[in-house]
């Protein structure tokens, strides 16, 4: 929404400082969960976990690292484009970026909680904690907000 005396420039400007904000936010736990996770296969337990475990460690892996090219490629994309004229497409590149990292990470997230909850409880918590994760970051994440965009329309 344009604030009043805004021109179209002036809007694309402060939407884009308000997105790439929201991604500093994002890719610093993202990044915090990516660290962590490629330091478990150096620890001495990590022999111990199971194929499926591994699987869940390897989703959790792939998945951040996902989440992290997708939250930081607006930065860089910013310092690229700058003075080119293409800070519009740019910014919608950008929201379509954020909104697939939102989901790598909601992936690594789950399947990271999945992996602790079976090497901790056993298989079956795993899948429901997995689930749940998945479940409700899932709906405030994604199915909240795309109701509520279907309703205003």
């Amino acid at each position: 929404m344009t604030e009043p005396g805004e021109s179209h420039k002036e809007r694309v400007d402060r939407e884009l400082q308000e997105l790439l904000q929201g991604l500093r936010v994002a890719v610093t736990g993202v990044q915090v969960l990516f660290a962590f996770l490629l330091t478990v296969p150096f620890q001495q337990g990590f022999y111990k976990i199971d194929t499926v475990g591994r699987w869940l460690f390897f989703i959790a892996l792939i998945s951040s690292a996902l989440a992290s090219i997708c939250f930081i490629t607006p930065a860089a994309q910013h310092r690229l484009f700058f003075r080119t004229g293409l800070k519009e497409r740019m910014l919608h590149r950008a929201n379509a970026l954020g909104v697939a990292g939102a989901m790598f990470l909601l992936v690594a997230m789950t399947s990271a909680v999945a992996l602790v909850a079976e090497v901790v409880l056993n298989a079956w918590p795993a899948a429901l904690f997995g689930a749940g994760v998945a479940l409700i970051g899932g709906w405030f994440w994604l199915l909240q907000p795309i109701l509520d965009l279907r309703r205003e329309r």
